[in-house]
């Protein structure tokens, strides 16, 4: 794996990061509209790069099967939907918008809320690691600039994610010091999954088709379970659904302009 490949799956990592940094210099506590505008902001740049970083990808990739080319991006996709469910079944976590619920259950809030965002963050450091692999193989339909733009979007969306983590903790009376360190680790598996991915670039490429529409299924289902439920629920509504907008239209630019 070479510099450049290094630098691209730590871009999310960073990104999260500079979100739980957040911690910081905002006050002890995240204000419902805020999260909310940060959730939709997130949400809607997860929808774009699922398609046109992930989708449109393996769709291009199939085209030489004529009308059966949707066939690996709807297994793939379907297969990842599934892959998510099975994971938000059998790990104990809590949903970001039913944290007072989580108290009653045999593990703590804090292990529960770094496990939730943890759970998000593994087919987002695949989705990295299946682009990357595919550029590093010279697949026709994935350059650079594509798995760049997805690692710059998917940054930005951990930016909140970062601050979602770290700010209800440090509301709680922890130490910012260890809030910010509890931010960080929920991003730590990115990279590692991402890395994990590429190593397996030989077993990866001949089914890079189904690979990029499973990142893209995990994804949506991050989005549909958790993101909108969040950004949806309650007062300021409205403006979630405008920070989605906003998310979706930069990640849509930086993938067109990039690729």
């Amino acid at each position: 794996m070479n510099f450049t490949v290094f630098q691209g799956v730590m871009i999310p990592f960073l990104g999260t990061s500079l979100g739980a940094a957040m911690v910081f210099l905002l006050k002890n506590q995240i204000s419902e509209k805020l999260q909310k505008i940060l959730t939709g902001f997130a949400a809607g740049v997860m929808v774009a790069a699922s398609f046109w970083s992930l989708l449109q990808p393996s769709l291009e990739s199939s085209s030489g099967m004529g009308k059966l080319s949707f066939i690996p991006a709807a297994i793939g996709f379907l297969i990842g939907m599934g892959f998510l469910l099975f994971l938000d079944v059998v790990t104990p976590h809590i949903h970001m918008d039913n944290q007072e619920e989580g108290i009653k259950c045999n593990f703590s809030k804090t292990t529960k809320m770094i496990l939730a965002v943890t759970l998000h963050n593994i087919p987002e450091g695949m989705a990295v690691g299946v682009v990357y692999a595919g550029w590093m193989s010279g697949h026709v339909n994935v350059s650079h600039a594509t798995a760049l733009a997805l690692a710059l979007g998917i940054a930005i969306q951990n930016f909140p994610e970062g601050a979602i983590v770290s700010m209800p903790l440090r509301s709680e009376g922890m130490s910012k010091g260890k809030t910010f360190f509890y931010g960080v680790l929920s991003g730590a598996v990115e990279p590692v999954a991402s890395v994990l991915t590429i190593l397996a670039t030989g077993l990866v490429v001949p089914v890079l088709p189904y690979l990029l529409a499973f990142a893209a299924g995990a994804m949506i289902y991050v989005v549909v379970e958790e993101l909108i439920p969040e950004m949806s629920e309650g007062k300021h509504s409205n403006i979630g659904t405008i920070a989605f907008s906003l998310g979706f239209v930069l990640m849509m630019i930086l993938d067109v302009a990039l690729g």
